[in-house]
């Protein structure tokens, strides 16, 4: 049986996570940005602890994660571990979206900045 109650819920979240991500890209303050699409401050903050609250409920945590498998991570967020690569050292590994990235602890840091912005544009 559908709920509708819980794809309204769903839908209003997914709504103001939208209006969050396009205020932080504005770069424009809350006052300014409620302001301007004529929203109550109150409203954003209301919508913004939701959110907040819904993304922290999503995140599954789990400690018990043994080789092969794979710690679950929501999409839109980056997990980032050490892990054993070779008898020199260990390395940093970035996951993003299925992209994985193994960086070694002598990599340089100007490499490292233009690595992150690349896959930041994915």
């Amino acid at each position: 049986m559908i709920n509708t109650r819980e794809i309204a819920d769903e839908y209003r979240l997914s709504h103001w996570a939208q209006v969050l991500q396009e205020r932080a890209q504005s770069g424009l303050s809350i006052k300014a940005y409620c302001k301007q699409i004529g929203i109550c401050g109150n409203t954003y903050y209301y919508w913004q602890r939701r959110v907040r609250t819904a993304a922290c409920e999503m995140l599954t945590v789990r400690h018990d994660v043994g080789v092969g498998e794979k710690a679950l991570v929501p999409s839109g967020w980056a997990e980032c571990k050490v892990a054993e690569t070779s008898a020199e050292g260990k390395a940093v590994v970035v996951e993003i979206n299925g992209c994985r990235v193994h960086v070694e602890t002598d990599a340089a840091p100007e490499q490292l900045v233009k690595v992150f912005r690349a896959l930041k544009s994915i």
